[in-house]
């Protein structure tokens, strides 16, 4: 991994920045700095649920109607 850095323009909603801007003061750490966690964050949760998807790639599916029925066979509906 390269040490540069890219630089892009993100448009917030208002109120998300200000509460990002607050977060950065508070935590002494820079907005770019928190925004780069939260995506690294959110890929590799994103990684982790295509790895489960893959593992239970074979396991039988139900369709929602059959699942219905099931529920209201064992009252559950």
């Amino acid at each position: 991994m390269h040490d540069t850095t890219k630089r892009a323009t993100i448009y917030f909603d208002p109120q998300l920045h200000d509460a990002l801007r607050l977060k950065s003061v508070h935590s002494q750490r820079s907005i770019s700095d928190l925004v780069n966690d939260a995506v690294r964050a959110a890929l590799a949760e994103d990684q982790e649920d295509l790895a489960a998807f893959d593992q239970r790639v074979a396991e039988p599916t139900m369709t929602y109607e059959v699942l219905l029925n099931d529920l209201k066979a064992h009252g559950k509906l």
